[in-house]
C-alpha cells in the first residue's frame, strides 16, 4: 500500500507580539488565529538586526505544565533557574526543558558577531506528568545528528528519527520529530510522520510548495498537514529551510494562563496562589 501524502490543511502568517521585558517576537502558535495545535502549544521565532529588540529578555518567570524547546540559530541566550542550574545556550545548540510542577527561569539573549535568532516551542504535558519533576535536556551543536542527502539537502536531527538516525533529545513523552532541513534551490524531501501525529512545517528562508496538492508557501509562514503518512516539500528558486515538526496529540482538557499550563481552572488558581504565597517552588523538586 502507497503511504498518503498529508495535503496542507492551513498556512498562518506570524504575528508580531512583544513578550517578557520587551522582546519582539514573530507567533504563529497561540495567537487568535491558531490557539494550539495539540500537542503543541506556542510558536516564537526570534531575532533582529537591532538589539534593542531583544536585549530585554526574559527575567525570572515561572512555568507548569509544560515543556520549553529553545533552539538557537545564531547569537547566545545565558539562562539560569531556581534549582541552580545556569549556562548559555550557542547558536546550534538546543535546551528542552520540562517545567513540570514548577520552575523559575530567566533566558537573556545577547548578539554574537552581530547577529541573534532563535526558536521557542511550548509543548503540553499529559495530566499525569503535569506535576513531575523538572528536568533539562541541553544539546550543543556539535552533538545534533546532521544528514546529508543527494541534491545538497542537509537534515539536523533535534528529536525524533530520519531513517535508522535518531534526533539528540531523547525520552519526551510527545515522540516528537523536530527537524531543520535546509532544502537547495528546486530540491525536494519527504518524511514519513506516524498517521496520529499532529505536523507542522515553519518555513524561516526561501519559498517551497508543501504537501500533496503543492501549496505555495513563502517565509515566515507556518503550514500545517492534515491527514496522512508522508510530508512532502518542493523547495522553489530561492530554496527553503524550515522546521518540521511533529508529535502525538493528548486530546486532553487545556486551561491556560501565561506561562501555566494545566487541565482546570482549578489548577491555575492553584498555581497562582501558590506564586504569591511563596510555595510554587517545590522542595521535592
Amino acid at each position: 500500500m502507497t503511504a498518503q501524502t498529508r495535503t496542507v490543511s492551513q498556512i498562518i502568517t506570524p504575528m508580531r507580539v512583544i513578550e517578557g521585558a520587551g522582546v519582539l517576537l514573530k507567533r504563529s502558535i497561540a495567537t487568535r488565529t491558531l490557539d494550539y495545535l495539540d500537542p503543541f502549544l506556542l510558536l516564537d521565532h526570534f531575532g533582529s538586526d537591532d538589539p534593542a529588540d531583544y536585549l530585554a529578555g526574559f527575567p525570572m518567570h515561572p512555568h507548569r505544565g509544560i515543556e520549553t524547546v529553545t533552539y538557537m540559530l545564531a547569537g547566545r541566550v545565558t539562562h539560569k533557574d531556581s534549582l541552580g542550574n545556569h549556562g548559555t545556550l550557542g547558536g546550534g545548540d538546543v535546551q528542552w526543558m520540562t517545567a513540570g510542577g514548577g520552575i523559575m527561569h530567566e533566558e537573556m539573549p545577547e548578539p554574537y558577531e552581530g547577529k541573534m535568532e532563535g526558536f521557542q516551542l511550548w509543548v503540553n504535558l499529559p495530566a499525569k506528568l503535569k506535576m513531575t519533576k523538572p528536568r533539562y535536556q541541553d544539546i550543543i551543536s556539535a552533538d545534533i545528528p546532521v544528514v546529508e542527502l543527494p541534491g545538497g539537502v542537509k537534515v539536523r536531527l533535534i528529536a525524533g528519527y530520519y531513517g535508522v538516525t535518531s534526533g539528540a533529545v531523547t525520552d519526551i513523552y510527545a515522540d516528537p520529530t523536530y527537524l531543520d532541513v535546509t532544502l537547495p534551490p528546486e530540491t525536494s524531501f519527504s518524511h514519513s510522520i506516524p498517521a496520529d501525529h499532529a505536523v507542522f512545517a515553519y518555513l524561516f528562508r526561501g519559498n517551497g510548495l508543501f504537501g500533496a496538492k503543492a501549496i505555495a508557501a513563502e517565509a515566515p509562514q507556518l503550514v500545517i498537514f492534515g491527514d496522512g503518512e508522508t510530508v512532502k516539500v518542493q523547495a522553489s528558486t530561492a530554496g527553503a529551510r524550515f522546521l518540521l515538526v511533529s508529535g502525538l496529540p493528548l486530546g486532553e482538557p487545556i486551561a491556560r494562563y501565561g506561562p501555566f499550563v494545566m487541565n482546570t481552572r482549578e489548577e491555575i488558581n492553584q498555581a497562582l496562589m501558590e506564586l504569591r504565597d511563596g510555595t510554587f517552588i517545590k522542595s521535592s523538586n
